[in-house]
C-alpha cells in the first residue's frame, strides 16, 4: 500500500486532470477498496459488514462470542465499539498492522470465524462497507447514532437494553 502525504495531495493540481466523462456511470457497485492512512493523524474506520442474504441469525451468543474471539486473532487491525445487530455488524477499527489491508483483514478473521462456529454457521456477504472518518467526523455522534440502530429497528426501547 503507497502512503500519501498530506502534503502530496495538497500539491496536487487538479486542473491539470483530465475532464470527467459525462457518459460514465457515477456511484459505486462496491466499496472501495483499502483505507487511506495519513501519518499525522489518527486512522479510524467505520466498518459494516453484513451476513450472506441478510440471515438474521448473528445476535446468538455464541456468534457474539465467536466474533469477539476472531477479532482477537486477527491483531493486525484493532477493534474499537462495535454493534452486532440481527444481520449486520457495525464497528470501528484502526490498523496495528499498516501492511495488513483492511479487505485481507476482514477475509481472516470472517475465516477464523467460520472455523470457530462450524461449517452449518451463517456466512458473511463476500465484501463490508467500511469508511474512514475524516478530520471534520465525529466519532462520538457516529457511534451514538450506531447505538440507536436497536430502537429504530423496533428491537428495544433505549440503546443500553441491547445486549449485543
Amino acid at each position: 500500500m503507497k502512503l500519501i502525504s498530506t502534503e502530496e495531495i495538497a500539491q496536487t493540481d487538479y486542473r491539470s486532470m483530465p475532464p470527467i466523462d459525462s457518459s460514465y456511470h457515477f456511484g459505486r457497485r462496491n466499496p472501495a477498496t483499502g483505507v487511506l492512512i495519513f501519518r499525522d493523524r489518527p486512522t479510524i474506520v467505520f466498518l459494516t459488514v453484513c451476513t450472506l442474504h441478510r440471515v438474521s441469525t448473528l445476535t446468538e451468543q455464541i456468534y457474539h462470542d465467536a466474533l469477539v474471539q476472531a477479532w482477537t486473532e486477527a491483531d493486525a487491525w484493532l477493534v474499537g465499539a462495535y454493534l452486532i445487530m440481527p444481520d449486520h455488524i457495525h464497528l470501528f477499527c484502526t490498523p496495528k498492522n499498516e501492511e495488513i489491508a483492511i479487505e485481507r483483514w476482514i477475509a481472516f478473521w470472517k475465516r477464523q470465524f467460520r472455523r470457530s462456529c462450524g461449517a452449518s454457521a451463517l456466512r458473511f456477504q463476500s465484501r463490508g462497507f467500511h469508511h474512514r472518518l475524516r478530520r471534520d467526523e465525529n466519532y462520538h455522534q457516529k457511534w451514538e447514532y450506531v447505538r440507536a440502530n436497536p430502537v429504530r429497528a423496533g428491537l428495544v426501547k433505549i440503546p443500553e437494553e441491547w445486549p449485543f
